[in-house]
C-alpha cells in the first residue's frame, strides 16, 4: 500500500517539534504506602501526571532492557527496521548489575510499538516501498505521541519487546498461522510473535474433561487471564440440572460448573501484576436452568448481606453475654448462672431474640467460666473486595442473557415460553415469558446483573452467517463474532480532531483511521494465540476492533448536550465515517493481499450488511435487507455539521463499491470499547461513548495527594458559547472555589480568631484548604495540632479522635454557615446556579451523575440508550456502555429500558442502578439513618443512655486506677529497624498471658536529646499499659503521625514505609499484638516460610488450643499469634478467645469494628460525592473507581475490571 504523510516530514523526526519533560511517577495506597515509583520519566510536556503514571507503571517494560543494543542484519530488511539485540561486546565493560534496566522514556514505547508493526508489515508485503514503510513508522509514532489514538493494553505490554530489545523466553503454548506457508505453527519463543489481542470468545461443549469441554475451558481461560486479556463463552450447550448422564445418574446442572469456573477465574485474576482480566458468561433464555442463573447473583448478594449483618449481631450479643458473666456484684459461682445473674439473663434473652444460636451463647458462658473475659468473633463488611464477597460465588464475571425476538414478542404478548432440555431437545418446563422477564428485570435492578444480549439483532448484522452463528461476546460486550476468535482493539481520541473554531477535522480523522486499520490488520499477521482453534479462525476471519473515545468531551466542547438530537447526530456521523473508511481500507488491502479466507463463502451476506450500513447513512427508514428491527438512520437535517454527512456518504459509497470488486480483508473492523486504561493514557475527559461522569475530577499529583481541577473542556466550551473571560473566571471559581476562607461571608479569618485561632494556625488551615474537598477536612488535630486543640479550643481527646467529630459545628457554626463557606472555598463542584450561566446552556454540561453536593441534574436513562442507538447502525460489532439509572429507578424502569433498547436496534444492554451493589452503603439515601434513630429515641430513653454512659465511664476509671505490675522474669522480643536512615531498637515486655506490658525504645547516640525523649516516652507508654490503657488506644493515637525521621523502613518484614518513628513503632505493635494486618504493607502470613498467600480459609487452627505452659515462655508478639499447640481429645471451638487475659480492664477487639466500619463508610461517601462508584480499587486500594462501559476503571492507577 501507498502511505502518505499528513503529520510528519520525510527526514525529520516526528518528535522534533514536541517538547518533552522529565518527571517523577509514583502511585500510592490510601494509607500513604508506595505502590510504584520511577524517576526521570521522559514524556511529552502536554501529558498529564495521570497519563504519565499509567505509562510508567503499566506499560513500561520494567527489566531486561539492555544498556547497549545493536542491529541484526536481516535479508531484505532495511537496516533502520532490523531487529535489535543486546550488544554483548559493549556490555562487558559495564558492571553486571547495571547492564539491564527499565524503559524510562515514552519514545522507547512509541518506537517499539510502531517499529514492530512496521517490521511485520514490511515482511508481509503491506507496503509498496521502503519510503511507505518509513512514512507509516513516523506517522504512527506522531499519533501515539500526540495522544490521537492508542491500541489496547496487550499491545503496550507485549508488542516490540523482541524486535526492539531482543527480549525472549520459553514458549507458553501459543500458536500462530505463518503468513508465508499459511500453516498452523506452535510458537518457539514467548515474544517473537507478540500477543496483542484483548478480546476473546471461546466455545464450550457439553463434555467434562475432553478437549473443548468444560474443564478444558478453565485451562484456556487461565492462559488468557494470566496475560491480562478477557474472554466470553456461551454455556447454553451444557445440560440442565437433573438431565440424564450417558453412564447413568443425573447431571448436577449448569450452575455447578459455573461456580467452579467462577472460583478459578477469581483465583487467577487476583494474582496478576498488570491488571485484572475479565470474563463473560452468556446463557440462552430457553436453557432449563435459566431461572436459577438469573437469580444467581441476587442470592449471592443476599448471602453477603446475611454474613455482614449476622456477624455483627453475633459479635455484639456474644460480647455482651461475656461482659455480663463478670458482674462483680455476684460471687464466682452465681455469676455464670442466668437465673442467678439478672444482667446475664437479660443479655441471653436479647441474644436469643436476635436468633443467636444457643450453642454459641452456651459456649461463651463456658469460656467465661474458664477465666476468659473477651472473645473474638470476626465481622464482615460490604466492600466488594472483602472476605464476605470472596466467600460467595458469581463475583468474577459479567453475566448476560441471550434473548431472541420470539422471546421478547412472547413477553409483549404475555405468551408461554418453553425451556428446552439439552440432551433430547424436548420441553423441560413451560413458563410465562413475562415471569422470566420479571426475574431478569428484578435481578438487574437488585444487583446490576444479568445484562441482556439481543440474539436476533446480533445475528441479522452478522457478516459471516454461513460459518456459524454468533453465540457470545467478550466481557465488555463490544466484540461479537464466531466462537474461538479474537479481536485486538484500538481507539481514536476524538477531541484531538477539533480545530481552534470547534470544527471537526475530517481528513485528519480519516487518515488516522486508515493507518490504525492497517496497524490492527498487521497485528493479526504477527500475533500468537492461546489455542490452535483461535489462531486458525482469527487468521481466517481477521476481525478488528477500531473504535473511538471522548465523544462526550467533543460534544461538550462544541456546545452540544449529550442528550440532544444534534449530539446524537454528530456521534452517528463520526461513527459512520469511522466504520465506512475502515472497510474502505480493508477492501484496498484485499486488492493487494486478497480478502479474508471465507469471504467468498459469505460474500452475499457481507455485502448485504455493508449495504444496510450505507442505507442507514443515507437516512433510509425502510428497505433494509433481512432486518427485523430497523436501525435508527442518520438524518441529514438533524446534524449541524453537513460536512460530516457528506463525508460519511462518500466513504460508504467507496466501501460498498470496492468491496464488491475486491472483497474485504477483515470480516469486522470496528467496535466501541470502554477504553478504560488507554483513555487515561490519552488524557481523555470521557471514555468510549460515555458522557462525563462528573464536572470536577481529582487528579493525582506526582508527590502523592490529589489536585482538584475542573473538566478542561468546560472553559473552552464556555468561550465558544460567547461568555466573556470575566464570566468564565467567575463560573470556574463558583465551581472549584477560591481555595481560601479569607473573604468568606460566614467562616473567615476574623471570626476564626474570635473562636481562639491564632495567625499561625489559620495559616496552617489555609495551606490545607487549597486542595481540600471539604473545609471540614482542614479542621482537625492533624492540621491544627493536637496541643492547640486541647489548650486553646478546649477540645477533648475523645472528640479529636472521633472520626465523625465536626469541629466547626462544635465551635458554634451552623450547618448553613458551613455550607456557604464550603461553596466559597471548595466550590459547588457543579455548574448549577453558577453566576452568568444561562439556563439554556446547562444541558451541555450534564453528566452521568449529579455533580457535587447541591447538583440535581444528570442524564436520563433514555439519553444513554438513544446515544447508543444512534451509533449502533454504523458499528461492525457492538458498543460497550453502562446505561446509568438513578437510585430511585423502579423494576418497571428496567423492563422499559430493555424493551426500548431492543426496539431501537441495540445489540446489548447493561443497566446499572446507582446503589444496586451492597458495596455502596447509603449511596443515595435521602435521610441519614443516624438522624432517624435519634429522632425515634424518646427523651426518657436518651436520659437512660446518658446515665448509662456516665456510669460506664465511671466504672472504667475505677478499674483503670489499679496498676498491674510486670513479672520479674518476663518474655518479649526485640525488633531492629531503620526508619528514614535512623536505626531504632524496639523491645517489648509481656505478662505471663502474652499481653504487652512495657516497651523500650533506643536510638541515636548516648546523651542525645532525641534518644532521651524517646526513652521517657517509652516509659510513659509502659506505665499507661500497666494501668490498663488498651494498646488499641495508643495505636489509634500515634499511627500515621507525621514528623522526621520518616520514609522507607528497612529490617522489618511487614512494614516498608512509615510517616514517623512513632507511626512505625505502633504499627509494629498493632501487627504483633493486635493482629491488625491492615496496618502492614505486607501481610504477615505471607512472610512465613510456608506462606502461600490468602487462601479461602487460611487459618484453621484454634487459638483456644494453645498450651498454657508453652505460652508462658513464647512471646505472643514475636510469634504474631501464629503459634498453635494441638491438644488431643479436645473438641475444637470456632469461637476463640483473643488471649489468656484475666485482667478486668480488657477491652474486647470487637469494639473497634464499628469504628473501622465508620471509616470505610466515610471513605465511600466521600468517593460517591466526588462522582466515583464508592468501591476500592483492587490494585491500589484507592476509592477512585468509575463506571466505564460494563466495567470499572481506577482514575489513580488505571486498573480496570474490563479487557480493553
Amino acid at each position: 500500500m501507498k502511505i502518505r504523510r499528513k503529520f510528519t516530514t520525510k527526514g525529520i523526526s516526528p518528535y522534533k517539534a514536541v517538547a518533552f519533560k522529565k518527571v517523577r511517577s509514583e502511585i500510592r495506597n490510601p494509607d500513604g504506602s508506595l505502590i510504584f515509583e520511577l524517576n526521570d520519566v521522559d514524556v511529552p510536556v502536554k501529558w498529564s501526571q495521570v497519563a504519565t503514571d499509567i505509562l510508567a507503571q503499566k506499560y513500561f517494560r520494567k527489566a531486561g532492557i539492555s544498556k547497549f543494543l545493536k542491529k541484526i542484519k536481516e535479508k531484505n530488511v532495511p537496516k533502520w527496521l532490523s531487529k535489535s539485540k543486546p550488544d554483548m561486546d559493549k556490555l562487558k565493560n559495564v558492571p553486571e548489575n547495571k547492564r539491564y534496566e527499565s524503559e524510562i522514556s515514552s519514545k522507547q514505547v512509541f518506537d517499539r510499538i510502531a517499529g514492530t508493526w512496521t517490521y511485520w508489515g514490511w515482511n508481509a508485503k503491506y507496503f509498496d516501498s521502503e519510503e511507505d514503510a518509513l512514512s507509516f513508522f513516523d506517522e504512527i509514532r506522531f499519533i501515539l505521541c500526540h495522544q490521537m489514538a492508542a491500541p489496547n493494553s496487550p499491545q503496550w505490554f507485549n508488542t516490540g519487546l523482541h524486535w526492539a530489545y531482543g527480549i525472549d523466553g520459553p514458549a507458553q503454548g501459543h500458536c500462530y498461522v505463518d503468513y508465508e506457508t499459511k500453516k498452523l505453527t506452535y510458537s518457539k519463543s514467548a515474544y517473537e510473535h507478540p500477543q496483542p489481542h484483548a478480546c476473546f470468545i471461546q466455545s464450550v461443549s457439553d463434555d467434562l474433561v475432553n478437549e473443548g469441554g468444560i474443564m478444558d475451558l478453565w485451562v484456556k481461560e487461565a492462559r488468557l487471564f494470566k496475560y491480562g486479556s478477557g474472554t466470553g463463552s456461551n454455556f447454553s450447550h451444557l445440560r440442565g440440572n437433573g438431565e440424564n448422564l450417558s453412564g447413568g445418574g443425573k447431571s448436577s446442572g449448569l450452575m455447578s460448573f459455573l461456580k467452579i469456573g467462577d472460583r478459578s477465574a477469581g483465583a487467577i485474576k487476583s494474582g496478576g501484576t498488570t491488571r485484572r482480566a475479565a470474563k463473560m458468561v452468556v446463557v440462552d433464555a430457553d436453557h432449563p436452568d435459566i431461572e436459577e442463573f438469573v437469580d444467581w447473583k441476587v442470592k449471592e448478594e443476599q448471602k453477603v448481606a446475611g454474613l455482614v449483618v449476622g456477624s455483627k449481631i453475633c459479635a455484639k450479643h456474644l460480647q455482651n453475654v461475656m461482659d455480663a458473666c463478670w458482674n462483680n456484684e455476684l460471687n464466682d459461682k452465681k455469676r455464670f448462672i442466668p437465673s442467678e445473674n439478672p444482667l446475664l439473663k437479660q443479655n441471653v434473652v436479647k441474644a436469643k431474640q436476635d436468633l443467636v444460636p444457643d450453642n454459641y451463647i452456651d459456649r461463651v458462658i463456658q469460656f467465661a467460666k474458664q477465666g476468659y473475659k473477651s472473645i473474638e468473633f470476626p465481622t464482615y463488611n460490604t466492600d466488594w473486595d472483602s472476605e464476605a464477597y470472596l466467600t460467595v460465588s458469581g463475583q468474577n464475571s459479567n453475566n448476560s442473557i441471550r434473548v431472541n425476538n420470539s422471546f421478547l414478542n412472547a413477553v409483549v404478548n404475555d405468551e408461554n415460553w418453553n425451556l428446552i432440555r439439552r440432551t433430547d431437545g424436548k420441553i423441560h418446563k413451560t413458563i410465562k415469558a413475562k415471569d422470566l422477564w420479571d426475574k431478569i428485570s428484578y435481578a438487574a435492578w437488585s444487583c446490576a446483573d444479568p445484562g441482556v444480549q439481543y440474539d436476533t439483532t446480533i445475528n441479522e448484522w452478522h457478516t459471516c452467517p454461513n460459518n456459524g452463528r454468533i453465540n457470545a461476546s467478550n466481557p465488555c460486550s463490544e466484540y461479537m463474532f464466531l466462537d474461538n476468535t479474537a479481536c485486538n482493539l484500538a481507539s481514536i481520541n476524538l477531541i484531538e480532531f477539533l480545530d481552534n473554531k470547534g470544527k471537526f477535522k475530517i481528513e485528519e480523522f480519516k487518515h488516522v483511521i486508515r493507518l490504525f486499520t492497517l496497524a490492527l490488520e498487521i497485528s493479526v499477521t504477527m500475533a500468537q494465540f492461546p489455542s490452535k482453534e483461535i489462531a486458525m479462525l482469527s487468521y481466517e476471519f481477521r476481525t478488528l476492533g477500531l473504535g473511538f473515545t471522548n465523544i462526550g468531551g467533543l460534544l461538550m466542547q462544541q456546545g452540544h448536550s449529550y442528550d440532544s438530537i444534534a449530539g446524537r447526530s454528530i456521534c452517528a456521523a463520526i461513527t459512520s465515517i469511522m466504520t465506512g473508511e475502515s472497510y474502505n481500507v480493508s477492501s484496498e488491502i484485499a486488492r493487494e493481499l486478497g480478502p479474508f479466507k471465507n469471504f467468498e463463502k459469505n460474500k452475499e451476506e457481507m455485502i448485504r450488511v455493508i449495504s444496510n450500513h450505507r442505507k442507514a447513512t443515507y437516512g433510509e427508514k425502510n428497505n433494509y435487507k433481512k432486518l427485523s428491527i430497523k436501525p435508527v438512520p442518520l438524518i441529514e437535517n438533524e446534524c449541524p455539521d453537513k460536512k460530516l454527512i457528506k463525508a460519511a456518504k462518500n466513504v460508504w459509497d467507496d466501501a460498498l463499491k470496492k468491496g464488491k470488486q475486491y472483497g474485504y480483508r477483515n470480516a469486522q473492523t470496528t467496535v466501541i470499547a470502554p477504553t478504560g486504561t488507554i483513555g487515561l493514557v490519552m488524557d481523555c475527559d470521557t471514555t468510549g461513548i460515555e458522557p462525563d461522569f462528573s464536572i470536577i475530577k481529582f487528579k493525582k499529583l506526582a508527590g502523592g495527594g490529589y489536585f482538584k481541577i475542573i473538566n478542561r473542556i468546560i472553559p473552552i466550551s464556555l468561550k465558544y458559547l460567547g461568555y466573556s473571560q470575566f464570566q468564565i473566571d467567575e463560573i470556574i471559581k463558583y465551581t472549584i472555589g477560591h481555595g481560601t476562607l479569607k473573604d468568606s461571608k460566614t467562616i473567615n479569618h476574623k471570626n476564626l480568631k474570635q473562636k481562639g485561632f491564632s495567625d499561625e494556625v489559620i495559616k496552617k488551615v489555609e495551606d490545607s484548604l487549597r486542595n481540600a474537598f471539604d473545609i471540614k477536612f482542614s479542621f482537625n488535630k492533624y492540621v491544627i495540632g493536637d496541643e492547640f486543640c486541647k489548650k486553646n479550643l478546649k477540645l477533648k481527646s475523645e472528640e479529636l479522635n472521633d472520626i465523625s467529630f465536626d469541629m466547626l459545628s462544635h465551635l458554634g457554626f451552623t450547618k448553613n454557615e458551613i455550607n456557604i463557606a464550603n461553596i466559597h472555598c471548595c466550590g459547588s463542584m457543579t455548574l448549577e446556579n453558577a453566576p452568568h450561566l444561562k439556563d439554556k446552556d446547562l444541558p451541555i454540561f450534564d453528566c452521568a451523575n449529579p455533580c457535587g453536593r447541591i447538583g440535581k441534574r444528570f442524564l436520563s436513562t433514555k439519553s444513554h440508550i438513544k446515544m447508543m442507538a444512534a451509533s449502533q447502525p454504523f458499528v461492525s460489532g457492538a458498543i460497550s456502555k453502562t446505561i446509568n439509572m438513578p437510585n430511585n429507578a423502579t423494576i418497571d424502569d428496567c423492563k422499559n429500558s430493555y424493551i426500548q433498547s431492543w426496539k431501537l436496534g441495540l445489540k446489548a444492554n447493561a443497566l446499572y442502578r446507582d446503589g444496586s451493589k451492597l458495596s455502596q452503603p447509603l449511596s443515595s439515601s435521602v435521610v441519614d439513618i443516624k438522624e432517624i434513630i435519634d429522632d425515634e429515641t424518646t427523651q426518657s430513653e436518651k436520659t437512660v443512655k446518658v446515665a448509662q454512659k456516665i456510669a460506664e465511664n465511671y466504672a472504667e476509671e475505677i478499674i483503670r486506677s489499679r496498676r498491674e505490675t510486670m513479672p520479674d522474669r518476663r518474655k518479649g522480643y526485640t525488633q531492629k529497624a531503620i526508619v528514614g536512615g535512623h536505626k531504632i531498637y524496639l523491645r517489648t515486655g509481656e505478662y505471663e498471658d502474652g499481653s504487652i506490658g512495657e516497651i523500650f525504645l533506643d536510638m541515636h547516640k548516648e546523651g542525645a536529646s532525641f534518644r532521651s525523649m524517646m526513652n521517657n516516652f517509652a516509659i510513659a507508654i509502659s506505665i499507661g499499659l500497666q494501668y490498663g490503657v488498651p494498646l488499641e488506644e495508643f495505636v489509634e493515637a500515634y499511627t500515621f503521625t507525621k514528623f522526621e525521621p520518616s520514609g522507607p523502613v528497612q529490617g522489618n518484614d511487614t512494614i516498608k514505609m512509615a510517616t514517623s518513628v512513632l507511626d512505625y513503632v505502633f504499627r509494629e505493635l498493632a501487627i504483633s499484638y493486635l493482629n491488625k494486618k491492615e496496618l502492614a504493607n505486607i501481610d504477615p502470613d505471607d512472610v512465613e516460610i510456608d506462606g502461600i498467600g490468602k487462601g479461602q480459609k487460611q487459618r484453621q487452627l484454634s487459638e483456644s488450643s494453645t498450651n498454657e505452659a508453652i505460652a508462658r515462655y513464647a512471646s505472643a508478639g514475636y510469634l504474631r499469634n501464629n503459634f498453635y499447640v494441638l491438644k488431643g481429645g479436645i473438641e475444637e471451638n470456632k469461637l476463640t478467645p483473643s488471649s489468656f487475659k484475666n485482667r478486668n480492664y480488657e477491652i474486647p477487639e470487637i469494639k473497634n469494628s464499628k469504628k473501622n466500619t465508620n471509616v470505610l463508610d466515610k471513605k465511600v461517601k466521600i468517593a460517591k460525592i466526588q462522582g466515583y462508584e464508592g468501591d476500592a480499587c483492587s490494585e491500589c486500594g484507592n476509592f477512585t473507581l468509575v463506571r466505564n462501559g460494563t466495567c470499572l476503571k481506577c482514575d489513580t492507577c488505571g486498573g480496570t475490571s474490563g479487557c480493553s
